[in-house]
């Protein structure tokens, strides 16, 4: 029986999808092209354009869709749940495709022209979700607030994964975000919070 017409442009989007973060992320936005990801992903220019109108359009798609392949990991919430999630990207920037070129496109927009800021309040929404449970939980000074802080967590963790993608391309990402915890949480956890926290 042959596949219905929507589950394979769903299919032949995703592939797509793919094959452009792999090429965004070997070439960046400059040297990647729309004909090596239509080769990459093994398909017609006539399949690219129906889904993707440009390479910008492309670009778009990776940077919004980066968490895609994210399975973030359980917990009741609050900052070790906030602490364990960051670990987790910090480990998937290493092996995620998706995640590690969304991340360039989205750190890298002046080189493609692109203004989006979208993903960004998207982690920061993520942020601080963890961040009110954290309050519920007591374990935030009262002088912290949530959304400024989680602003200030996105950028400093932006920076890090900059510099160490420059310098290390990313191997030693999970230390490095270990240590900005360790400046982090002194300014805006309590001493008890502290001292229940895994910062491994």
């Amino acid at each position: 029986m042959a596949e219905p017409k929507q589950d394979r442009a769903r299919r032949t989007r995703q592939v797509l999808l793919r094959a452009a973060a792999e090429v965004f992320d070997e070439n960046g936005f400059s040297g990647a092209s729309i004909n090596k990801i239509r080769e990459r992903a093994g398909v017609t220019a006539g399949a690219v354009y129906f889904h993707f109108q440009s390479k910008e359009g492309l670009a778009r798609a990776v940077i919004l869709e980066q968490a895609g392949d994210l399975r973030f990991p359980p917990g009741p919430g609050g900052l070790g749940h906030l602490l364990d999630m960051t670990r987790y990207l910090a480990e998937e920037m290493q092996v995620n495709v998706l995640l590690r070129a969304g991340v360039k496109l989205a750190v890298e927009q002046g080189e493609s022209g692109l203004r989006e800021f979208a993903i960004y309040e998207w982690w920061i929404d993520r942020f601080v979700q963890e961040l009110t449970v954290a309050r519920e939980m007591g374990q935030l000074l009262p002088d912290v607030d949530e959304a400024e802080f989680a602003r200030v967590l996105m950028a400093a963790y932006t920076g890090t994964q900059v510099m160490c993608r420059i310098s290390e391309q990313h191997a030693d990402l999970p230390a490095r975000i270990a240590v900005m915890w360790r400046y982090l949480l002194p300014a805006v956890a309590t001493p008890e919070a502290r001292a229940a926290l895994d910062l491994r």
